[in-house]
């Protein structure tokens, strides 16, 4: 790490709201524009595929990155992974060629390992990245009721914390990549219990219990359940909050990152090979669908 910060930052007298480029409109980004289009932040979009984000209705849309960010202050990103980060940042048109002088905010679930290049190419080029994935899903972003990770430099986060605000609840969680790292463990814990959820779903009503009373101690016991009730107890996936193809790309992410760190997390390893064979199958439909091998696999009283 450089000792010497030539790159500069929005003085404290700064009162003009930034211009925002928007980089991925897919749930996610959809429903940050849509909360920051509301909050009365103009916007600059770009989507790989054009229509969705000319679909928003909101701001103007650019054919690449790079013409997104040109006349921009913050970029913020929302992309599929690692890859979609890389191509986006640093491909031809890429977003890192219009950077200088402007702070990058990396809200994908993309895990910790590209960011260190990231930021050196953000940092050539004169601008400065800070990492804030989201927790809650896109009903709760757009409701501004998502939990922000947040890590970075102090003074980039500074920077940072008036526009994720809008957001929802921001929580400082150290440097750069600490945000990455935690939403892994977030996305995890949300495997494992949903997982056990379903599982003990259909073992109680297989034991004679009415489903809803079944459910009903699930969710007090985990509340965030609420929200996958339909899938749960009706095994009904749709509407997707959350693709089980997404949960099992965070879950080779997070294995990769805690053997790394010379962890052994027995149970989420097993919740990632459960999630991939339910993928596989089930892919584009809610992580509740992992709740099919259940209904399907256990027998009839």
């Amino acid at each position: 790490m450089t000792t010497t910060d030539t790159n500069p930052r929005p003085t404290s007298g700064t009162t003009t709201a930034p211009r925002i480029a928007v980089l991925g409109t897919g749930k996610m980004g959809s429903a940050v524009a849509d909360r920051l289009a509301a909050a009365g932040f103009s916007l600059a979009l770009w989507n790989r595929t054009r229509e969705r984000a000319e679909a928003l209705g909101i701001g103007t849309v650019a054919d690449t990155p790079a013409a997104a960010v040109r006349d921009g202050d913050v970029v913020i990103s929302s992309l599929t992974g690692p890859e979609a980060v890389r191509a986006t940042y640093l491909g031809p048109d890429g977003a890192v060629s219009e950077g200088a002088g402007k702070l990058f905010i990396e809200m994908s679930t993309a895990g910790p390992d590209i960011l260190p290049q990231l930021a050196a190419d953000i940092g050539a080029a004169g601008g400065h990245l800070v990492d804030a994935p989201i927790l809650g899903a896109p009903t709760a972003m757009r409701a501004g009721q998502a939990a922000i990770l947040v890590g970075g430099d102090e003074r980039d986060i500074g920077w940072a914390d008036p526009i994720l605000a809008a957001l929802g609840t921001v929580r400082h969680v150290g440097p750069l990549g600490s945000g990455a790292r935690l939403k892994l463990v977030a996305n995890s814990m949300l495997a494992d219990v949903v997982l056990a959820a379903a599982e003990l779903q259909v073992a109680g009503e297989r034991a004679g219990l009415q489903p809803d009373d079944v459910f009903w101690v699930l969710d007090r016991m985990a509340p965030l359940l609420e929200a996958r009730r339909n899938g749960i107890v009706e095994n009904r996936h749709e509407p997707t909050l959350f693709a089980l193809r997404d949960l099992r790309k965070d879950l080779d992410l997070a294995v990769g990152l805690f053997g790394r760190a010379g962890a052994e997390p027995p149970l989420t390893v097993e919740a990632r090979h459960l999630v991939a064979a339910a993928a596989m199958r089930y892919g584009d439909e809610d992580i509740t669908a992992v709740a099919r091998r259940y209904r399907q696999g256990a027998p009839n009283p």
